[in-house]
C-alpha cells in the first residue's frame, strides 16, 4: 500500500497504478510480460542558453563517435548502441576530470525505438529532432549536467536550423515529466504498449491508434508534427 501511494503522489492514479501494474506483470511472468506507456512531447530549440558562460566549466559535452573509448563506458548494451550509431544518432557524452558522467542522444531524422517496437518520424522534415535517452550518473542528477547538456545540444540543433525537438517520455518517469515541462516541453500524445513474449500491442492518441504485432519486422511508424501536435502515422 506504500508503494500504491507513494507512485499515486508522484504519478497520479492512473499512472501510478498503471506503474504498480507494470512491475507486477514483469515479476509474475519472469519479465516475459511488459506494459509500457509513453508521453510524445515536443519541445521547442532554446536560443538563450540555461548556464551563464561562467557556470559549467568544469563539465565538457562533446559529440562522440563509435570508435570513441568513451563508449566503453555507457551503461547500455554494446549492441544497443552500434544501433543507435548505423541508425545516424548522435551521441553528446559529458565528462568531469575526464570522467564519463552522461550523455543525450539526437537522431535528424526517423528513430527506431530499442525499448519497444515502433518508429518516430519527426516532423516537419528537416526543422525537427529526435532526441532520447537523456542519462546522468546518479551523482550528478541534482546539478547542472542535466542543463549543461541541454545547452549545448540545444547549440548543435541550432546551428542546423532546427527548431524543435521530439520526444518520448515514460509516464512512469516523473522526474523526467518535470524536467521537459520547465524547459517548454508541451505534449502531442500519447501510447501504451503491451508486450508478450514476441508479440506486441500497441494502443495511442495517434494513428496508427491499435496496432497488433506478432513479428519484429512489424511495426507502428508515428509521425509526429511538433507544429500541428500529431502527424499522419502507417506501419510496417
Amino acid at each position: 500500500m506504500r508503494r500504491l501511494k507513494n507512485a499515486i503522489d508522484e504519478l497520479g492514479w492512473v499512472n501510478g497504478c498503471a506503474y504498480l501494474l507494470a512491475r507486477l506483470l514483469s515479476v509474475v511472468s519472469f519479465n516475459r510480460v511488459a506494459l509500457q506507456k509513453y508521453y510524445f512531447v515536443a519541445q521547442p530549440v532554446a536560443h538563450k542558453r540555461w548556464l551563464s558562460l561562467r557556470r559549467g566549466n568544469s563539465i565538457v559535452v562533446q559529440r562522440v563517435l563509435p570508435s570513441d573509448p568513451v563508449v566503453h563506458a555507457f551503461p547500455r548494451p554494446p549492441a544497443v548502441v552500434a544501433a543507435r550509431f548505423a541508425q545516424e544518432g548522435i551521441c553528446l557524452a559529458a565528462s568531469k576530470d575526464d570522467e564519463f558522467i552522461g550523455f543525450l542522444w539526437l537522431t535528424l531524422g526517423p528513430y527506431q525505438e530499442d525499448e519497444v517496437r515502433c518508429r518516430y518520424i519527426p516532423l516537419p522534415e528537416n526543422h525537427t529532432a529526435w532526441d532520447f535517452d537523456v542519462f546522468l550518473h546518479p551523482e550528478h542528477r541534482i546539478g547542472i549536467a542535466f542543463l549543461k547538456l541541454w545547452d549545448e545540444a540545444n547549440a548543435f540543433l541550432a546551428a542546423r536550423g532546427v527548431a524543435w525537438s521530439l520526444s518520448r517520455i515514460s509516464a512512469f518517469n516523473g522526474n523526467s515529466i518535470n524536467s521537459h515541462g520547465k524547459m517548454g516541453a508541451r505534449r502531442i500524445g500519447a501510447a501504451v504498449f503491451l508486450s508478450i513474449g514476441g508479440w506486441q500491442l500497441s494502443c495511442a492518441s495517434v494513428s496508427p491508434r491499435v496496432f497488433f504485432s506478432t513479428s519484429r519486422d512489424r511495426f507502428p511508424v508515428f509521425a509526429l508534427d511538433a507544429t500541428h501536435g500529431a502527424g499522419s502515422a502507417s506501419a510496417e
